[in-house]
């Protein structure tokens, strides 16, 4: 059964019912919800924990801007990114990570002045330190390296998206941990400095799961620091805070996460740890607006035919659920002379326009009575939705985008 999305915030529902039908779908962001939520984050984190936001989750410009005053940078993991970035919110400091990095991405990198590297492979550690050596022979790079590190503890079963701790494609394997060490620490390489270690294990996490991954990964990284007799200032924990679309009211724990986080900092005094998560910081401050154009029923169910689709939020298609959504009912007057179509029952599937079965946004949704030309509103759409679905496929029109709240979330962030 779909739960119902958070409550709209008074600026969300206004604008739902200002919005105009060939003004739908649209993507509405609380830019006022989005500083209060991340002030919070930050006043649970200590000091010392660095906190760098991941850009893939969501790169609206309106949405990177919003985030400045609260984050140390940002985590970009591609050359569109990086310029993306870099031009949104100059100045900004950036990490630049991912795995299959080009050579013209790492020229782009180095030419552009990106603070690290997060190197994900010996292959690509000899190409970024050779194109550092030519392009910028006057400084010295910044690298974390990436591991993949197992976890025995279980602290990975609850995952929803694992990156490490078993067979991947991204970062290094542990038992390559000494080449990398000496390839950056025996004067072969002096352009590049080694900085501290990079790892991001999984998503989906809770602060309990959360916390023993950081320790497992700060752990593994003192100890090959000792082992090398070698200075490490940085490890880098990841993101993956849990989002929990089936219990929205479900949050992440920040405030013992947070309270953990400095624990680990305490017993590592030498140590800056960073984070980097995405779709925790701004999930919560999208929406995704539509209308009914139709309600059929076929074979005893029901479904709820609506503007737009997958092609616009791919999120619950891409991880399998129900997005949490709320139905705004219209009071505007039926303007056809043909009857209205309307639910007979308590429980209707939404989906979108395109020609296919796994257009499906929500299933069983409570909404008795729901009829073409009501409203319905999808909560959670902050991160990873309109950015990551196929928006060309059947060329439908493009949604519309409203930041709302903005000049109050200007001055909040100013003060």
């Amino acid at each position: 059964m779909t739960t119902p999305a958070p409550d709209l915030t008074p600026a969300v529902r206004d604008r739902v019912h200002a919005l105009t039908s060939e003004e739908l779908p649209a993507y509405l962001y609380d830019l006022t919800a989005l500083h209060d939520h991340l002030a919070a984050v930050r006043a649970a984190l200590p000091e010392r924990i660095e906190l760098y936001y991941a850009a893939k989750a969501n790169p609206e410009p309106e949405i990177l801007a919003a985030l400045r005053p609260y984050v140390d940078g940002y985590e970009v993991s591609s050359g569109g990114e990086l310029a993306h970035v870099g031009k949104t919110v100059p100045g900004a400091p950036l990490a630049f990570g991912g795995p299959g990095k080009t050579p013209a991405e790492i020229a782009q990198a180095l030419e552009t002045g990106v603070e690290r590297f997060h190197v994900e492979s010996v292959h690509e550690l000899h190409m970024l330190a050779d194109l550092a050596a030519r392009l910028a022979p006057e400084r010295r790079i910044a690298v974390l390296a990436r591991f993949n590190l197992p976890v025995d503890d279980g602290s990975l079963d609850g995952s929803s998206l694992a990156m490490g701790g078993r067979p991947t494609p991204f970062g290094l394997d542990p038992d390559q941990a000494d080449e990398v060490v000496a390839l950056l620490t025996d004067g072969r390489y002096p352009h590049l400095e080694l900085r501290g270690v990079h790892a991001h294990l999984a998503s989906g996490l809770e602060a309990p799961e959360q916390l023993a991954v950081a320790e497992s990964i700060v752990s593994w990284a003192a100890a090959l620091a000792e082992r090398h007799r070698v200075p490490l200032s940085e490890v880098t924990v990841g993101g993956g805070m849990a989002v929990d679309y089936a219990h929205p009211e479900r949050r992440f724990d920040w405030a013992a996460f947070g309270a953990g986080l400095a624990r680990l900092a305490d017993a590592h005094p030498d140590l800056t740890l960073r984070i980097e998560p995405g779709r925790a910081l701004t999930a919560y401050c999208g929406w995704y607006a539509t209308e009914v154009l139709d309600v059929k029923h076929s074979h005893g169910e029901e479904f709820a035919v609506v503007r737009g689709g997958t092609h616009h939020l791919r999120t619950p298609a891409t991880k399998g659920h129900d997005q949490p959504c709320t139905v705004v009912p219209s009071d505007a007057p039926w303007p056809h002379p043909w009857p209205r179509s309307a639910a007979e029952g308590d429980r209707v599937t939404v989906t979108g326009q395109l020609c296919t079965p796994k257009d499906v946004l929500a299933r069983a949704v409570p909404a008795p009575g729901l009829r073409a030309g009501d409203r319905v509103v999808f909560g959670i759409a902050g991160a990873y939705a309109w950015n990551i679905s196929h928006h060309d496929f059947l060329m439908h029109p493009r949604p519309g985008f409203h930041f709302l709240g903005a000049e109050e979330a200007d001055a909040a962030g100013e003060g």
